[in-house]
């Protein structure tokens, strides 16, 4: 089986980078490190990695809107042919379609055991508390800071007379044995979410690409148009879906009346003739989800594209 391959993302010396790139390093590893990436070119992290042969990039985010920078990092990740994202001391706030771009794919670990304390601190803040315990968080990403599912924690004691500086070394300790198993046992697992099933479908297309458009994640065809959007919430309406091309206004609303639990109107996009699929009605048909796919595909692509098609569906 082919190992998924990670992207790294850091901001200063690594440590739980080098703690991910040499557990890989297992032959049982379900993954491998693709690209390791910092907001600081002098990030001495990317001198590790460079040294142990990993594929670096760096720039610096200095004068750059926060969409603009993630916009070149997710290009470099997708150009490495990254599957996978963990945040290893990554001190950027991600922008909301960064997060969309890799949901359910990308991870991060926190120094707390969250929910408690959240953000910066958090020795401090558990010391003061006088909490028991510190520890770490390994936990999916999403937009709000710190609070994706949890996927493993380690508890560290915070011993009488704790200072920040030395629960914190400890708590790295815990970090370091933490993060590779947990991003492992999570690689492992190989549970596709909802994104990740339309988006191997929609990206094996010709020419097809990704792109956030409108706070959902949209699939377009090189120099053609937008061909299917997956939608989550999208304007309130609580319904996760994929809205793609039908013919016209007429075969819309003949589908709604003809299955209205499955099919649906989209705002917006439904005076065009487009159609929304919804995907959290139970076991989805993939099978039909994938001619929709092709079928508005056909519709938004060029002609270059389609004849060659047309040409093939003839044999």
């Amino acid at each position: 089986m082919a190992k998924a391959r990670l992207g790294v993302l850091i901001s200063g010396r690594g440590s739980n980078m080098a703690a991910l790139l040499y557990a890989a390093r297992v032959s049982d590893c379900p993954y491998e490190i693709a690209l390791v990436a910092a907001n600081d070119p002098d990030a001495p992290g990317l001198m590790l990695a460079a040294a142990e042969g990993i594929a670096t990039f760096g720039q610096s985010h200095k004068g750059m809107k926060r969409a603009e920078f993630d916009a070149i990092i997710d290009r470099e990740l997708r150009a490495a042919g990254c599957t996978h994202v963990a945040l290893a001391g990554y001190m950027r706030l991600l922008s909301p379609e960064f997060v969309e771009g890799w949901a359910n794919r990308m991870v991060n670990i926190h120094p707390s055991l969250l929910p408690l304390y959240k953000g910066l601190h958090t020795h401090e803040r558990a010391i003061e508390a006088g909490d028991s315990h510190g520890g770490c968080s390994v936990h999916l990403v999403t937009a709000e800071l710190d609070d994706g599912p949890v996927l493993g924690q380690a508890r560290v004691a915070i011993l009488p007379g704790e200072s920040t500086d030395s629960l914190a070394a400890r708590v790295l300790i815990a970090e370091h044995q933490l993060y590779p198993r947990v991003v492992a046992d999570w690689i492992r697992s190989g549970t596709k979410s909802t994104l990740d099933e339309v988006r191997d479908r929609a990206l094996a297309l010709p020419e097809a690409r990704e792109k956030t458009s409108h706070g959902s994640q949209g699939f377009h065809v090189e120099g053609g148009k937008f061909f299917a959007y997956f939608t989550v919430n999208h304007h309130g309406d609580g319904m996760t879906a994929l809205l793609v091309k039908a013919s016209g206004v007429e075969e819309q609303a003949m589908l709604i009346e003809r299955d209205p639990d499955l099919y649906f109107r989209p705002a917006y996009l439904g005076p065009s003739g487009w159609i929304g699929i919804r995907l959290d009605q139970g076991e989805v048909d993939w099978t039909l989800v994938e001619d929709w796919l092709n079928r508005s595909w056909r519709m938004a692509a060029p002609k270059r594209l389609t004849k060659l098609m047309d040409l093939a569906d003839q044999f």
